[in-house]
């Protein structure tokens, strides 16, 4: 007989057919082209009337009100679609998150045989393959539109900044130079900002995988590269004893990843410090830099980067601490249980 307090029954969701995802991904993908189309419109119909050209036309007057008008409507739109597919995809995360653990549930149940022993219940392969490949679709969509909301508040923003100053030097050059070199020296520092920006965000579309690398391998490959192109001194001390197993050395070097990624974008910092060493039954690594900082308790509300991190940590069994104060930069001390 079952149990007198069974567990619920689960229902599967049908999942979309293959074809209606493909559609559904092109489709977004052509709605994001359009509006970066519209952004670039607005950009180059600014430049051409900060450079002249658009005199021709006697468009000049109305030249930066159309190129403000369209980017304005293209970023605002790209707001609202992003916050939109951010809600529905945490959504769909939720439910699945829901229906893995009633699964789990599920399968714990035993069923008595007519023989009187008792009959476990199968795993049913195909399903759980299906779950496993919606699963993972859903976090790379996730990812990318993570990553497309930061190019966007970011990289977007800093070049519409360029562009509007870049506007007002052709316009104060003959009247005011000194004023006029003081806006060339913040665009140099808006496109350095920019490039920082660019450059953070491209290491998180690094192969995820080491390719057969030990750990510390991948982090001083990673370390030497991010040297040639940031002007930042970067330090790292890594025992190759480290002991982890394959996927574990994968996740924390995303995790590393993320750290570095964070720190190259907020901390203004020029000195940055890695470290990754076995301690007893744990791996052990540190990231920090001497940054401006921030109060910790309103960064972890809003930073996705460090929540992603302690989920990563979460997920190896690990610790992670966050140690920061204003002005004081930052330390990421994670601690994960090393390999037997």
């Amino acid at each position: 007989m079952l149990p007198d307090q069974g567990v619920p029954p689960v229902t599967y969701r049908n999942e979309p057919p293959p074809a209606l995802v493909q559609a559904a991904e092109k489709r977004k993908n052509v709605a994001e082209t359009v509006l970066w189309l519209f952004v670039i419109l607005g950009l180059s119909v600014l430049v051409l009337q900060g450079t002249g050209y658009l005199k021709l036309f006697a468009l000049q007057s109305k030249a930066a009100l159309i190129g403000l008008t369209v980017i304005a409507t293209a970023l605002v739109f790209a707001a609202v679609y992003s916050y939109l597919q951010g809600v529905k995809l945490r959504a769909a995360l939720k439910r699945l998150s829901d229906q893995q653990r009633r699964k789990r549930q599920r399968q714990r149940v035993t069923i008595p045989g007519e023989g009187g022993d008792d009959v476990t219940e199968e795993t049913m392969s195909e399903e759980d393959e299906a779950w496993t490949e919606q699963v993972r679709f859903t976090a790379v969509i996730e990812e990318r539109q993570r990553l497309a909301r930061e190019l966007h508040d970011a990289v977007s923003q800093q070049l519409f900044a360029i562009s509007m100053t870049a506007t007002a030097v052709s316009r104060t050059m003959e009247k005011d130079w000194e004023r006029a070199k003081r806006q060339v020296q913040l665009i140099e520092e808006m496109a350095s900002v920019a490039q920082s920006e660019m450059r953070a965000l491209l290491l998180h579309l690094r192969p995820v995988h080491l390719d057969g690398k030990h750990l510390s391998q991948a982090l001083h490959s990673l370390v030497e590269e991010l040297k040639q192109k940031v002007p930042m001194a970067i330090t790292l001390e890594a025992d190759v004893a480290v002991k982890l197993g394959g996927e574990a050395e994968d996740h924390l070097f995303r995790i590393a990843q993320e750290a570095l990624s964070n720190s190259l974008r907020h901390s203004k910092a020029d000195q940055l410090n890695i470290y990754l060493q076995q301690a007893g039954a744990y791996v052990r690594l540190t990231v920090q830099d001497n940054g401006v900082g921030f109060f910790l308790e309103e960064k972890k509300q809003t930073s996705y980067g460090l929540l992603t991190m302690e989920e990563r940590v979460n997920e190896l069994g690990g610790s992670m601490k966050l140690i920061t104060s204003p002005g004081n930069g930052v330390v990421i001390d994670i601690w994960v249980p090393s390999a037997s």
